[in-house]
């Protein structure tokens, strides 16, 4: 591995310390949506952002930072990291684990090295310059996408339909018609195993940078392509189109194009 996909081991491990002794624990949480709806985060979010931002502060003190429960730190640099210390807060406050710790950095802007993580399950999803694996149990695993040339062949998931406008909601049922088979309630995971060739296809919106930025170089160096609505790269418009088979890509957007930012 490189210097920095394995600094991004150390600092989803830093951050599993945290966030484990809290899951399915009775710690509470608190809504910060407001009028906008039921949006918890838990004092592991904070406390393993802190942990993370405390590494690369000391390990890289010219880096940027951006990052879900603090903000922004130098957001123009040229090496960014990019936080989500617990995405899925509603599985993690229900006891599922499905939710994951991400981390990314970008240079130059773009994401060059990603971790999905899922402390609970011992799985660090990697990928970066020297390929997609997974670690997990101290033994190492390449992660490749499988081969799906037909939608309708496809297994495909989005995290809840609830978060698509009508026009995306639109769109994502004429997806979901054409699909062998969806599956709800991932998060992102459902884009790990998208890089280890066990699902297909991920649709979703309303994601901001640190949703989304991992999830590029794990799953693009494992074989397959993240796109948004329109077919380029993922932005600040929140759509992100995830897929293991390149083919599937025109297939989705046929109706996705649809409702595109």
């Amino acid at each position: 591995m490189t210097e920095h996909e394995r600094f991004i081991v150390e600092l989803a491990q830093a951050a599993a310390a945290v966030t484990l002794p809290f899951f399915r624990s009775d710690i509470g949480h608190e809504d910060k949506g407001g009028a906008a709806g039921f949006d918890p985060v838990t004092e592991a979010d904070k406390q393993a952002e802190a942990a993370i931002r405390k590494l690369i502060a000391e390990r890289y003190p010219d880096h940027g930072v951006i990052g879900e429960e603090y903000g922004e730190d130098r957001p123009d640099a040229e090496f960014v990291w990019v936080l989500d210390p617990i995405d899925g807060t509603r599985a993690f406050i229900s006891g599922l684990p499905l939710w994951t710790t991400l981390i990314a950095l970008r240079v130059g802007g773009t994401p060059t090295v990603g971790a999905i993580a899922q402390p609970y399950l011992d799985e660090i999803f990697i990928g970066g310059p020297s390929g997609a694996r997974l670690l997990r149990g101290g033994a190492e695993t390449p992660l490749k996408v499988r081969a799906c040339e037909k939608l309708t062949d496809a297994v495909i998931s989005t995290t809840d339909p609830n978060i698509f406008n009508g026009a995306e909601l639109g769109a994502w049922t004429q997806v979901r018609a054409t699909a062998r088979l969806a599956r709800l309630g991932c998060d992102a995971y459902a884009y790990a195993m998208v890089a280890a060739g066990r699902m297909d296809l991920v649709a979703e919106t309303s994601l901001k940078p640190w949703d989304w930025s991992a999830l590029v170089p794990v799953i693009e160096a494992a074989g397959g392509k993240v796109v948004n609505w329109r077919g380029q790269k993922p932005d600040d418009g929140g759509q992100v189109l995830a897929v293991g088979d390149e083919r599937l890509i025109d297939q989705a957007l046929v109706t996705l194009k649809r409702a595109a930012l």
